[in-house]
């Protein structure tokens, strides 16, 4: 059912992903004192499967930055995909996300189950449509609002690992020991993505992003095999996916986090703009595409903006 939106009077990310060049920069709203008002002692997950406190703090950052900002990101999670799986995943304080019972090998009973889990997109996370529509509500044009998901290596390698890491152990096992395997489970992931990506647009979503954050984990080659395929799976489906539904294409933004070494064949999976990270020059990137066809936005370093009493400089 199509949902009555206000127009949109800020659409300059989306002209930018249609082929404008621009560099821009984004940040989380969770240093903002009214974030940790709003969250109160919810926990992160609690957040994420709340309509009304996730489009809260979605908005934060645009009430306080008004008319700063060109952009708006539903506030959520790309771990609730694994949950949707049927994994168990918490937010652990100060730590970051934990799996206490992460895939161990292909003769995990868990791995079974998830590979085969008739998974309900639309009702497993019903949470983030509702949001992602009582956010456009509220927003009433002022500036698009972005879905996203993490790509399928990046929520591989957490469903493996069990969390965080700076090793990847048990990704590189998994890879090398188990390669078809971890194709399966990588290919499950890319089709409840397409699905979850398709049902974000039709709540409200107006450009859709894919976080490969681990991309850089992987060597050319690996990369190749285990992460490029299942994103080019997703810019190649979703828009189908769209079309079943009824509903228009919308611009796809793909970030291969420290994969700059795969920047020439990932600028021809089919997005409309690719994220670089610090470590590569948006010059440097032109050079190696060619041509300045794509929408290239670069992030700032980690130490890039500094906070002191006066400010951000």
């Amino acid at each position: 059912m199509a949902q009555d939106f206000a127009p949109l009077t800020n659409d300059l990310i989306l002209r930018t992903a249609r082929g404008v060049q621009l560099l821009i920069a984004s940040s989380a709203g969770r240093y903002l004192p009214e974030y940790h008002e709003a969250k109160g002692n919810r926990d992160f997950f609690e957040c994420c499967r709340d309509p009304e406190v996730a489009s809260t703090l979605t908005l934060q950052p645009i009430e306080r930055f008004s008319g700063l900002l060109d952009a708006s990101i539903i506030f959520s999670d790309i771990l609730v995909v694994p949950q949707a799986l049927g994994m168990v995943v918490e937010m652990v304080e100060k730590k970051g996300p934990h799996f206490p019972d992460p895939l161990t090998s292909p003769d995990d009973g868990q791995y079974s189950k998830v590979l085969n889990k008739n998974v309900d997109v639309a009702a497993e996370l019903d949470y983030v449509y509702k949001a992602i529509t009582l956010t456009r509500k509220k927003l009433k044009g002022r500036v698009p609002l972005i879905g996203f998901c993490g790509a399928p290596w990046t929520l591989f390698c957490y469903m493996v690992e069990g969390g965080g890491t700076k090793l990847f152990i048990q990704s590189k096992k998994w890879i090398y020991r188990h390669p078809e395997e971890s194709k399966a489970l990588l290919q499950k992931i890319s089709e409840v993505c397409v699905e979850y990506l398709a049902l974000q647009v039709k709540a409200g979503a107006q450009l859709i992003q894919v976080f490969d954050s681990w991309a850089g984990e992987l060597s050319p080659s690996t990369f190749k095999k285990f992460s490029e395929p299942y994103l080019a799976y997703i810019s190649e489906n979703l828009p189908k996916r769209l079309a079943e539904l009824g509903l228009e294409r919308v611009p796809m933004i793909v970030f291969p986090k420290g994969a700059n070494f795969a920047l020439d064949s990932v600028c021809n999976l089919g997005y409309d703009v690719v994220g670089l990270d610090w470590q590569i020059e948006p010059a440097e990137a032109v050079k190696i595409r060619g041509k300045p066809a794509d929408s290239i936005p670069g992030e700032c370093g980690p130490g890039g903006i500094i906070r002191d009493k006066r400010g951000y400089n």
